[in-house]
């Protein structure tokens, strides 16, 4: 498989402008259609802020993504890129979806902190949008030809060849993997927990559902996935001990005390939006 990195090339007036790649699309996709998804939740009743606080909220939760992403991967994956302009050449790829999620975090804490709203009840409004972007960031990936799986049984029907991957051999698309349950079934599974349950009237619940679930789906598909290049011949390139699956071991651990401890949290809510107060 061979796909282009680039969706569309901006040429005018004689001079090539600028490229359009399908993971900045991502990018944009998964923030604009997760502003919609909030914007339908915030109509239930008991929400934690209103309409009006929407886009503050992803102008704060977009930097927090970008900044964390990239300053995550520099600390997680290429600790060189932290002494050098390197960090800043976001075009050339390195964005990490635990240092997003801590970016996030922090972003929402200074959103909730401005508008003086209960962060951690808006931070699971937030993590119910969160599997739309980690689909189109998978697809993305698997697009541009990046974060391949291993090499899979020759007989395998979905094994794929990734153009540039040593010696042209069918491997796992662990990203199809990922963009199938981090994506599309962790959004499912959130899904059911807001609209069929009352969690979204437990604070950290949802949340802690999100991570959880994360963590547990990223461990398994590690086991698919080849490790990172620069990992290659050192310790984190041995099975179950990929940094991918290191780093989401305090995320599961910290899922589980969220939603075990989620209940003793609830409190009456007086909604900002919506229609009743609910206990």
């Amino acid at each position: 498989m061979h796909l282009s990195k680039v969706l569309l090339h901006i040429h005018l007036f004689g001079r090539d402008l600028f490229d359009i790649k399908w993971y900045s699309i991502a990018y944009i996709a998964g923030i604009v259609v997760g502003w919609m998804y909030l914007m339908r939740m915030l109509r239930a009743p008991g929400a934690p802020m209103a309409s009006r606080h929407a886009e503050d909220l992803v102008f704060y939760a977009t930097l927090g993504i970008i900044l964390g992403g990239r300053i995550g991967y520099a600390l997680f994956y290429a600790p060189q890129l932290l002494i050098s302009l390197g960090i800043f050449k976001l075009w050339d790829g390195g964005m990490s979806f635990h240092g997003g999620v801590i970016g996030t975090t922090i972003g929402i804490l200074l959103f909730a902190r401005r508008h003086k709203l209960d962060w951690l009840r808006v931070h699971d409004y937030v993590a119910c949008c969160a599997p739309f972007g980690l689909f189109f960031g998978r697809i993305a990936n698997f697009v541009n030809g990046e974060l391949w799986g291993k090499p899979a049984d020759p007989n395998l029907p979905w094994a794929i060849v990734f153009h540039g991957t040593p010696n042209d051999i069918a491997r796992h698309p662990s990203q199809l993997y990922e963009a199938g349950l981090e994506g599309i079934l962790l959004f499912a599974i959130l899904w059911f927990a807001f609209w069929r349950t009352k969690a979204r009237y437990d604070p950290g619940k949802l949340v802690g559902l999100f991570i959880l679930f994360y963590g547990l789906f990223r461990y398994v598909i590690e086991f698919f996935r080849e490790p990172d290049s620069q990992f290659v011949g050192k310790f984190f390139e041995n099975p179950g001990v990929h940094m991918g699956q290191l780093l989401c071991v305090p995320m599961v651990l910290g899922g589980a005390y969220l939603i075990a401890t989620a209940k003793g949290r609830r409190q009456r809510v007086t909604p900002i939006a919506g229609d009743e107060a609910v206990s």
